[in-house]
C-alpha cells in the first residue's frame, strides 16, 4: 500500500483520506503610537476576567489531550506478485494508516483497507512504543477492522453518540497523515446521514457517513473524528477526489456494532 491509499472494496470508488494541515487563529490588538496616558490602574470588571479565563480555555487542545494517547498509527505489509512489465517477481507493499484504543486491554478499531491482506502489522503508540498486531477481524464490505496487541492498561478513548450529530457542530481529527503522527485538524460536522450510493458507492455499500470539512489526508484513514468533548463520533474513512472539504468518516455507532460482532465472532 502507498500513501495515496484507496479503498480495495470495489464498490466503493472515492479515495481514502488522512488529515491535512489545520489553520490556527490568531487575534491582534493594535496599540497607538502616541496618544494620552493616565497614571490611574485599570481595573478588569468580573465580566472581563471571565470572557478572558474563556479565551485562554483551549476546547481543542482539551479534546485533543484527552483522546491523543488512544491513537495510533498502524503500518502494515504484505507480499504481492507483480508482472506488470512481463517479468514476474515478488515485492512488498507497504502502508500507513490510523486507529483508536477501544479497549484499555489493546482491541484498535481502523479501516480494514489499512489492514487488508496484511502479513506484518506494526503499532506505534504516542509514547513511541511499536507493538506487533494482529487483524482480529475484518468487515471489507463496510470497511472496518478490529486489530489486537498484547498489551494491557493501554488509554482507551471515550465514545460518543453518533446518532445525536448535528450539522455546525465541532469536529476534530486527529490521525497520522503522510506519516505525521498524531496530527490534528478541526472543522465542523457539514452533514449526517450521507449515503454510500450518494457518494458515488455501488452494490451493497448503502452506510451512511458523516460528512466534515477538517482536513483528511492519506495515512488518516482508520483514526478518529471527535465532537469538542474528545469523544469519538466517527472513523474517518474517506474523501472525494477533487475535491476540498469533503471529508467522510463512518458513524462511530456503526463502527461499535461491527466490532462487536468481529470480536464475538473470534
Amino acid at each position: 500500500m502507498s500513501a495515496n491509499l484507496t479503498f480495495k472494496n470495489p464498490y466503493v470508488i472515492f479515495a481514502l483520506i488522512s488529515i491535512g494541515a489545520i489553520a490556527f487563529l490568531a487575534s491582534s490588538q493594535t496599540i497607538p503610537s502616541r496618544g494620552i496616558t493616565s497614571e490611574l490602574p485599570i481595573v478588569e470588571s468580573p465580566s472581563s476576567r471571565g470572557n478572558r479565563r474563556n479565551l485562554d480555555t483551549n476546547f481543542i487542545a482539551i479534546a485533543v489531550e484527552k483522546t491523543g494517547p488512544a491513537v495510533v498509527r498502524i503500518d502494515s505489509s504484505r507480499t504481492i506478485n507483480d508482472d506488470s512489465d512481463g517479468n514476474f517477481r515478488r515485492r512488498v507493499a507497504r502502508g500507513t494508516g490510523s486507529g483508536f484504543i477501544i479497549s484499555s486491554n489493546g482491541l484498535i478499531l481502523t479501516n480494514a483497507h489499512v489492514v487488508d491482506g496484511a502479513e506484518r502489522v506494526t503499532v506505534t503508540l504516542k509514547d513511541g512504543r511499536r507493538i506487533a498486531g494482529r487483524v482480529l477481524g475484518e468487515d471489507r464490505r463496510m470497511d472496518v477492522a478490529v486489530v489486537r496487541v498484547r498489551e494491557q492498561n493501554l488509554p482507551s478513548v471515550s465514545v460518543g453518540n453518533s446518532d445525536s450529530l448535528r450539522p455546525g457542530e465541532w469536529a476534530i481529527a486527529i490521525g497520522s497523515p503522510l506519516g505525521l503522527d498524531n496530527s490534528v485538524t478541526v472543522g465542523i460536522i457539514s452533514g449526517t446521514g450521507r449515503s454510500g450510493r450518494a457518494l458515488g458507492a455501488r452494490g451493497s455499500q448503502t452506510a451512511s457517513f458523516i460528512q466534515t470539512d477538517a482536513a483528511i489526508n492519506p495515512g488518516n484513514s482508520g483514526g478518529p473524528l471527535l465532537n469538542q468533548r474528545g469523544q469519538v463520533i466517527g472513523m474517518n474513512t474517506a474523501i472525494i477526489q477533487g475535491a476540498q472539504g469533503l471529508g467522510f468518516a463512518i458513524p462511530i455507532n456503526e463502527a461499535e456494532k461491527i466490532a462487536d460482532r468481529l470480536i464475538n465472532r473470534t
